[in-house]
């Protein structure tokens, strides 16, 4: 990097060549006043508090907007600087009200002598709720101003109550930083400048409420908010917090940093982590404003035990005394283990360890297997590596992005940042999707093909590449395998007939390829739209098909990248929690490796892979698994099949269940063990982009709660096992990095300075293609050949349409933890069946009257949304509410190679509730 020296108050630094003045100063440790600078903004240059002087310059330039020079001298605190900034002070806090900025005895303050000191002086900077953060009080105390001549007048505005926080424009100070912010960052413009000249204030288009002008509340303007004009609500009134901790927001897979503020051992605010690689300083909703779940007071706080069908509460040793006696006789086949994306991976590792090596089984899965299990089979059938390509912060300097399956806006909204970003930066977007998204705005081309017709649509692009001489040959030809057969199955793929069944228009197919395969370098991001169906696998496959077709693999912001849907999905995977695989994807078939395990946790493996999550269901309900260890999870809501894992569950001789609230799943329990949440432990997080993160313990557990760690601990060692007698998460990685290759340069000690992204050895790992290496970890990539597979459902007489279901922003999962939170329910609180017009007057339907939808499976009820976002023919629903509970009508037929169920596309009939 190009570097310069800049002089600071006779201080020397170094700066990036092109770096403003204000860094420069910043770097220098040197503090001045800026109320319209933010560092996720462009210099604005508004405010002019940041003025100084500059050697052989003429007047007073901002430094937040002038570039830094090699040999530049700068002054920042010289008399008429600061008489200058006084009196700009002066102009805005006469828009301000200021009384406890200037108050002669606001130092001597305290909590009970406010009344006495602060009658008839001033109302009290005690009693604003921004006290200690109001960037005015800095800025004021730095410049030392006493006095406001100018006249102050209240502006009279009502205060606004939304969901999370109010608006307070009388505070407001017209610096901009919000309505920037929401627009350059966030892509939202829901707010902007109102009126003018004197009238001037911060407001929506016709004064709408935030919710009707497409706010998101990702509070990205109440973080960047100078003043108390936009104020977080829920503690607003406890003052500043004892200390904050670094932690992992527990919802998507994105994997962002927070902080939490904590006093008297409550989380009272969440903050976005600038420091992480991942979301530097950006949150959605969830991750700013959804932990309220920790304090819930249906927390389970102590073990209980169902004695004649009542759930009684007990002790921790009763609990894991009879756990220990019961699960004794089950051991071998007749257990299963199934354990949580939503767990560290320490606690995952020990869950999969504890199935294996003390109870015998290989009967061990997680709700990876109705996600991304395709991802894991394809990825590895393709390239030798089942993780995504590329890093999330690469996306943003893409070319072309080709959108699949996935609503990234809502389910992985800082990723949806870095598309925004990309197409800011002049990125071609191409949407593949049935839905009408946020994305779709921004995209350049739009392909709305039927739903369950990815192969056809990808494998029509590819032949298009192939017939118009747009592949990359000199990659297909030395760094792949196998194209003359997959060349071959193109074929069967002629854009006309890929035109009919897909429903997207040949010349958008044709416009979409050459987009794809000539805009260099171009990134496929895909979520569960491309995986969950009884063909995922071939989906995957021929995404990877096309990224090796045209070299998009194996260089910065290319590749095939999968955006995992909950915080750990990643992880679960990498530490073993597979029935076919142990910690690193290590074959449990393969006799090297199981003796590798065996050797170090010291005892015999069994030999033969284990059951998948529907395998295990339907072996619970055959009689053959007669014990089931489950934790975190809540199969009865998320599994395709509600019915009959609620059978198989009902039919277990025992069942214990470990969680943090008393799910739907844990109602069916013999034993439920109260865990802690994400933060009352320590451990880590592995994202989507594979990038290992410390989880930290904020606040000590709640009521009896434990550590999941601790608890599988516990009951292995009651049951004989050995090499569970950790004291601390830390140790357990040093486990995991012992025995994974890909986690062997892996320590708390590393983590401390920042996320890892595995392969992390010390050293480049060999043979890696999302580390831009010269070859693929199998060597080569691997063409397949692929076959349209129409969906299992078509719609016919007795169900006419489709269903396809996906997520909403503002709940996460079956709801265990966000229904808990009053502002989510708030904007989305019950399940909505999205119909398009057509269909619903074709039905009959008004907007928000109670429907029934109707499958072979079952039927449930639900609110009608009248909304072109979905096409003629097909309705739209998503997991998150057990009283509409989808997964009553989907179905369960799987993948033959992932064993994943179909939950994207099911025949359903539509009618006004009785």
């Amino acid at each position: 990097m190009d570097a310069i020296t800049v002089t600071v108050d006779g201080m020397e630094v170094g700066v990036r060549r092109g770096a403003t003045v204000l860094e420069a100063i910043e770097k220098a440790g040197v503090y001045i006043p800026t109320l319209c600078h933010h560092p996720d903004l462009v210099p604005f240059g508004a405010c002019r508090l940041c003025i100084v002087e500059i050697e052989q310059m003429r007047g007073f330039p901002p430094a937040c907007a002038t570039p830094a020079a090699d040999g530049m001298v700068v002054h920042t605190n010289s008399p008429q600087l600061q008489e200058l900034r006084r009196n700009i002070l002066e102009l805005i806090l006469s828009e301000h009200p200021h009384s406890c900025l200037i108050c002669p005895r606001r130092e001597d303050c305290a909590p009970f002598r406010t009344s006495m000191r602060k009658m008839a002086v001033s109302t009290g900077c005690l009693y604003c709720p921004q006290n200690g953060r109001c960037e005015l009080q800095k800025v004021a105390d730095y410049i030392g101003i006493k006095e406001v001549n100018l006249t102050y007048t209240y502006k009279e505005f009502p205060i606004q109550r939304e969901p999370f926080f109010d608006r307070d424009y009388n505070l407001c100070i017209l610096c901009g930083r919000c309505v920037r912010i929401c627009q350059e960052v966030r892509g939202a413009g829901a707010i902007s400048f109102t009126y003018r000249g004197n009238q001037a204030m911060i407001g929506t288009a016709f004064n709408r409420p935030l919710q009707d002008a497409g706010c998101q509340f990702c509070a990205a303007c109440v973080d960047a908010c100078p003043t108390a004009a936009l104020m977080e609500r829920a503690h607003r009134w406890a003052g500043p917090p004892q200390h904050e901790v670094a932690t992992v927001c527990p919802y998507c897979g994105t994997g962002c940093q927070i902080k939490l503020e904590v006093k008297d051992d409550r989380i009272l605010r969440v903050n976005p982590g600038r420091d992480g690689a991942v979301n530097q300083g950006q949150l959605c909703v969830k991750g700013r404003f959804g932990l309220d779940f920790v304090h819930d007071s249906g927390r389970l706080t102590s073990p209980l035990i169902k004695k004649d069908g009542e759930f009684v509460p007990a002790s921790w040793e009763e609990a894991l005394a009879l756990i220990a006696t019961r699960l004794a006789d089950y051991k071998g086949e007749q257990f299963a283990a199934i354990s949580s994306a939503k767990c560290t991976n320490e606690e995952n590792y020990l869950i999969q360890k504890f199935a294996r090596a003390v109870m015998g089984s290989n009967n061990i899965d997680h709700c990876a297997r109705l996600c991304h299990a395709p991802t894991i089979a394809a990825l590895d059938m393709a390239f030798g590596s089942s993780a995504m390509t590329n890093s999330i912060g690469e996306i943003r300097d893409a070319a072309c992005i080709l959108a699949i399956g996935t609503n990234t806006t809502e389910s992985h909204p800082v990723i949806g940042l870095e598309v925004k970003r990309a197409v800011r930066n002049g990125a071609k977007l191409v949407v593949v999707n049935p839905r009408y998204l946020e994305l779709c705005r921004l995209a350049h081309l739009w392909l709305r093909h039927r739903p369950g017709t990815d192969v056809a649509l990808l494998m029509g692009l590819a032949r298009v590449i192939v017939e118009q001489g747009l592949a990359n040959k000199t990659f297909v030809e030395e760094r792949c395998e196998n194209f003359d057969a997959f060349g071959q199955s193109l074929n069967n793929f002629d854009l006309d007939w890929v035109a009919q069944v897909t429903g997207v228009p040949a010349f958008d197919i044709v416009e979409a390829a050459r987009i794809y395969a000539t805009v260099h370098p171009a990134s496929i991001v895909y979520a569960m739209g491309l995986t969950q169906h009884s063909h995922g696998v071939d989906n995957v496959l021929a995404a990877a098909n096309l990224a090796m077709l045209t070299g998009n693999v194996g260089q910065p912001s290319s590749g095939v990248n999968p955006l995992s849907g909950q915080n750990n999905v990643q992880g679960a995977c990498d530490v073993g929690c597979l029935p076919d695989f142990y910690p690193g994807y290590q074959a449990v078939a393969n006799a090297r490796a199981r003796k590798k395990f065996e050797a170090a946790w010291e005892c015999a493996l069994p030999q033969e892979p284990g059951l998948t999550l529907s395998e295990i269901f339907d072996a619970a309900l055959a009689g053959r698994i007669k014990a089931l260890y489950l934790v975190g999870e809540n199969p009865v809501l998320s599994d395709p099949d509600a019915k009959h894992v609620a059978e198989a569950l009902k039919s277990l001789e025992f069942l214990v269940v470990q969680d943090i609230f008393l799910t739907e799943t844990a109602q069916l329990a013999h034993v439920v063990l109260p865990a802690a949440t994400f933060a009352e432990k320590d451990g880590t997080f592995t994202n989507t982009e594979r990038r290992v993160q410390r989880v930290r313990q904020a606040i000590k557990p709640i009521g009896n709660s434990r550590p999941d760690w601790w608890i599988t601990c516990q009951i292995a060692k009651r049951l004989g096992g050995n090499g569970f007698d950790f004291d601390h998460p830390s140790r357990v990685m040093d486990e995991v990095a012992s025995l994974t290759p890909t986690y062997r340069g892996i320590s708390y000690r590393r983590l401390e300075k920042g996320g890892l992204q595995w392969p992390c050895t010390g050293k480049r790992h060999p043979g890696t293609s999302f580390l831009h290496g010269e070859k693929f970890a199998r060597g080569k990539g691997h063409f397949t050949p692929l076959e349209y597979k129409p969906s299992l459902e078509q719609p016919d007489g007795d169900f006419p349409l489709l269903l396809t279901t996906g997520r909403s922003l503002y709940q996460f999962h079956t709801g265990t933890m966000t229904r808990k939170v009053p502002g989510l329910n708030i904007l989305r609180g019950e399940e909505l069946v999205e119909i398009n017009p057509n269909d619903a007057e074709a039905l009959g339907i008004l907007e928000g009257e109670r429907v029934q939808l109707m499958s072979r499976r079952g039927k449930v009820m639900a609110k009608a949304k009248v909304t072109e976002d979905s096409p003629p023919g097909v309705v739209f629903m998503t997991f998150h509410f057990a009283e509409s509970a989808t997964n009553l009508l989907t179905n369960p037929a799987l993948d033959p190679v992932a064993k994943t169920p179909e939950l994207k596309v099911c025949a359903v009939r539509l009618e006004k509730a009785s």
